[in-house]
């Protein structure tokens, strides 16, 4: 029994369905997470690493850095070694500057990715930015890889922003530049797009990207892209930023554009805290997606802020041991339980909101505010079953909530899973 209302889907902009590896991208495929390792890629043991914990994390596509001819000789052995360890996230590979010579040299590595990224501001300068742009696009025909043809503001075609630009001023009411650079981006998109597909890529093994770390530019861009194409976009604030500021920018920006229907995939750029951990950006894009409704990854957790009713810590410390805890189950009780990642978790602080937000979830509990009886019921789907004291409180709660778990889902067919929820049972 879900107590929570479901307001059915949000609707979703018609977009041509694409494959990257295993995993499908647009129509009508579930929003992608998508994250990018940030170790040296000619470092093979630290890049299988890191694949293999944003993949257990959720990931569903890791992108890695192919920029000198260590890096891209080492692909082919990265992809060997994952697969060894059953972590089968596809890979994609970020070529700038150089690209085209290093699939011309390595061709095991665009034969091992999943996907070639090409920006095609760094793809090269005049009559050499067609050859070198087409000799890329031969090779993802060759190998019949897809492309997300990825443009970025911080590296805008100079030549093509210069020529829109003088066009712009020749007008008898110029737009702001701002306005420019946005057109700017997506005639980019969209014209690399033209070219790829008069070099034989199929429509369907084309994505776009245009990414800016302007929340309001992001909103604008997209929306413009979108009502031109019917290409799978994929979605991200570039250089979101650290910590707070990186989680707030990033969900603002593509929050609003995931509730127009826009974005097929997405990635949450944050920036690590020095020796920080990276599938911090997996968990908020999961997170993002979760809250607004578009797809479900663990069960959520609700808990209160706390007040003056709540002096006490341990309805914090309750919350955050659940939350750990269920998130940790996730590897197992995918495979297991159907629909489990759909469960809610109430954990409240006080009888004020306590028991009503509790009846809601599927398992809540209601601990004692300040000054109040030492006792918190706990609430099944709505109805009041046990009333916990004394000092085993968290164990109790957790043991209800393994039970809940086991007689609500053990009888579904759960099936083969998605191939995240198989990488991360390797966990």
């Amino acid at each position: 029994m879900k107590c929570y209302p479901d307001y059915g889907p949000l609707p979703r902009r018609r977009s041509v369905q694409a494959r990257v590896g295993h995993v499908a991208i647009g129509g009508d495929a579930p929003i992608v997470v998508q994250s990018m390792t940030n170790t040296d890629t000619a470092d093979v043991a630290a890049t299988v690493q890191q694949v293999a914990e944003l993949a257990r994390a959720g990931s569903e596509i890791v992108r890695v850095t192919v920029n000198t001819a260590e890096a891209a000789a080492a692909v082919p052995v990265i992809r060997e070694r994952l697969d060894a360890m059953g972590i089968s996230a596809p890979l994609v590979g970020d070529f700038h500057f150089n690209g085209h010579r290093l699939l011309t040299r390595h061709p095991a590595c665009a034969e091992a990715l999943a996907k070639l990224r090409i920006n095609p501001g760094n793809v090269g300068r005049g009559s050499r930015r067609d050859e070198q742009f087409a000799t890329m696009v031969e090779f993802a025909c060759r190998y019949g890889k897809p492309v997300r043809i990825g443009v970025n503001w911080g590296s805008l075609d100079p030549e093509l922003l210069a020529r829109m630009m003088d066009e712009n001023a020749r007008q008898r009411d110029p737009e702001d530049a701002a306005v420019v650079t946005r057109k700017a981006l997506v005639v980019s998109a969209l014209d690399s797009a033209r070219q790829a597909e008069a070099l034989g890529l199929p429509r369907e093994r084309i994505m776009l990207s245009c990414k800016v770390s302007g929340v309001q530019d992001l909103i604008a861009v997209y929306r413009d892209l979108a009502a031109r194409c019917d290409h799978a976009l994929h979605l991200g604030l570039t250089e979101a930023g650290m910590g707070s500021k990186g989680i707030v920018a990033s969900t603002a920006a593509m929050s609003v554009l995931l509730q127009e229907g826009i974005g097929d995939t997405i990635r949450v750029s944050l920036t690590p805290e020095p020796g920080g951990d990276r599938t911090r950006e997996v968990i908020v894009a999961q997170e993002m997606l979760q809250t607004m409704g578009l797809r479900s990854f663990a069960p959520l957790v609700i808990a209160c802020p706390g007040c003056g009713r709540t002096t006490s810590t341990y309805f914090q410390e309750l919350a955050d041991r659940i939350q750990s805890w269920l998130r940790a189950q996730m590897p197992q009780w995918r495979g297991r339980y159907a629909g489990v990642e759909g469960m809610h978790v109430a954990v409240m602080g006080c009888v004020v909101n306590g028991p009503g937000e509790s009846k809601h979830a599927n398992v809540g509990i209601s601990l004692p505010g300040s000054g109040e009886n030492p006792v918190a019921p706990v609430f099944v789907d709505g109805v009041k079953t046990v009333t916990l004291k004394g000092g085993n409180i968290a164990a109790e709660f957790q043991k209800i909530v393994e039970q809940y778990v086991v007689d609500t889902y053990s009888s579904k067919v759960a099936g083969e899973g998605t191939q995240p929820a198989k990488d991360a049972a390797h966990a």
